[in-house]
């Protein structure tokens, strides 16, 4: 009698299930929605909570300027009760079925928080959904008018037992709370292979565009999440759109994928070199934008009068400049003498000609500017 022994080879680590909320189109396609748990709901009916209260304090102000204005004695403590009724009605089971009907299933803190109210199979949340929900919520959930404390606490137990993590407002209407953002993990760049570093070196990615690099990079960081043959496929596909603008051919007898990294490694590799010139070209042209001066250590030139981490004063702008000389005194010039002249009798003796240079210069006169002569 013999014994075989069967080896199955290791299954790969599942990949985390997003999509858990079990919403399927109408093409028969299950859709990657997560169900939204009790932590991100607490956290939206705070919000929602802390709105209401700033809402009812406007409403409560807006309605006592309305009955101030009123003569004394027609508003009577009946009315002010209805009144008082209407208000939180408005507030508690207004306020989510109208935010849920015309802003697509989010109040402003699912909004916040990024949740949204639909259907149990998907398709848009109602008036009558939204309806139901908030007078189930008001009576047994929040602020529970029936037995608060015995229905807060039941409340929170069909949340935590509840596999898609409804409440009891949902499961009477028919309703399912679900994220709107998509939580996605990315993976680093990939690195090149060995065999391929060669040839990477040498490729010509010029006519690579950044679309086509970009679906690139979202296939790499999301291709274990793939199933096969759907995986190689889209492998192979983007790879013949890749090859098609590269140049010269790699080396054959290696996956699609594993063409696509070395691609993509050498793209980001360059673009690195490439960054790194430009900067070391802005620090040789404009010094002042690079690295920041060590602020403990003095600089050259200046004394360091501060103490350490704080910046010594800059001095004034512009520097002040030093005073010149006076200039010298203008040297009177001598005159030569005059010699003697005779005048006759009855002739008036000419003027001299006064000085036109020098400190001791005189201002034309009125004889000489008038163009006569004596």
């Amino acid at each position: 009698m013999f014994t075989v022994g069967v080896s199955t080879p290791p299954r790969p680590p599942a990949a985390p299930a997003w999509g858990d909320a079990g919403l399927v189109s109408g093409e028969a396609v299950e859709l990657d929605v997560r169900a939204a748990r009790i932590g991100s709901r607490v956290i939206a009916l705070l919000l929602d909570v802390l709105v209401q209260l700033v809402l009812g304090l406007l409403l409560a102000a807006l309605v006592g300027l309305i009955l101030a204005a009123l003569p004394y004695g027609v508003i009577d403590t009946a009315a002010e009760r209805a009144l008082l009724t209407v208000g939180l009605v408005l507030l508690l089971v207004g306020y989510p079925v109208f935010f849920e009907r015309f802003n697509a299933g989010r109040t402003p803190g699912k909004a916040a928080v990024g949740l949204r109210v639909v259907s149990a199979d998907g398709a848009p949340v109602g008036v009558r959904q939204s309806l139901t929900r908030a007078l189930v919520g008001v009576a047994v959930e929040w602020p529970g008018l029936v037995l608060p404390l015995l229905s807060w606490v039941a409340g929170v137990t069909v949340m935590l037992t509840d596999a898609r993590g409804r409440r009891l407002g949902d499961l009477v209407a028919g309703t399912l709370v679900v994220h709107t953002r998509t939580a996605m993990t990315w993976r680093p760049v990939p690195a090149t292979v060995p065999p391929l570093v060669g040839w990477a070196y040498i490729l010509d990615l010029s006519r690579l565009d950044a679309g086509l690099a970009l679906a690139t990079r979202q296939y790499l960081a999301r291709c274990h999440l793939f199933a096969e043959p759907a995986r190689s496929d889209l492998a192979r596909r983007l790879w013949r759109e890749v090859a098609a603008v590269t140049a010269p051919p790699p080396p054959p007898g290696l996956p699609e994928p594993t063409y696509l990294a070395a691609v993509l490694g050498e793209r980001h590799r360059r673009a690195r070199h490439r960054l790194a010139g430009e900067r070391a070209l802005a620090a040789v042209l404009w010094p002042q934008l690079g690295t920041a001066p060590n602020p403990t250590r003095p600089v050259e030139g200046r004394p360091d009068t501060g103490p350490p981490g704080v910046r010594p004063p800059v001095p004034a702008w512009p520097d002040p400049v030093e005073p010149r000389p006076p200039a010298p005194p203008w040297p009177d010039p001598v005159r030569p003498p005059v010699p003697p002249q005779t005048i006759p009798a009855g002739a008036r003796p000419p003027v001299p000609a006064p000085h036109t240079t020098g400190p001791g210069a005189l201002a034309p006169g009125p004889e000489q500017t008038s163009g006569r002569r004596w």
